[in-house]
């Protein structure tokens, strides 16, 4: 089974259809678009978190702090390497 991409106009169309259909499940109108009810509900939450104000802010610290965090492991496994070198190299100078 392929996976398919949607347009970014199909999804808004599909999320508008949601929140338009009262009483409607994610089930009932994924059904009718032809689509899984999981992909219906992750589109509302995406575009329900988009609309929050500072959303863009939020997920774009979010990146930063992932980037920040992979960045402090590197160095602090290359301080660990550079600690270990040290002490090797401490212990071969006694002669």
């Amino acid at each position: 089974m392929g996976t398919s991409k949607y347009s970014p106009e199909f999804r808004a169309d599909a999320v508008a259809r949601y929140h338009s259909s009262p009483g409607g499940t994610y089930a009932s109108v994924a059904k009718d678009l032809g689509i899984n009810h999981e992909t219906l509900r992750t589109w509302v939450r995406d575009a329900e978190q988009a609309a929050r104000p500072g959303a863009v802010e939020a997920t774009a610290m979010e990146k930063e702090n992932r980037q920040l965090r992979a960045r402090v492991k590197e160095l602090e496994l290359e301080r660990e390497i550079l600690r270990r070198a040290a002490k090797y190299f401490a212990g071969e100078t006694s002669w």
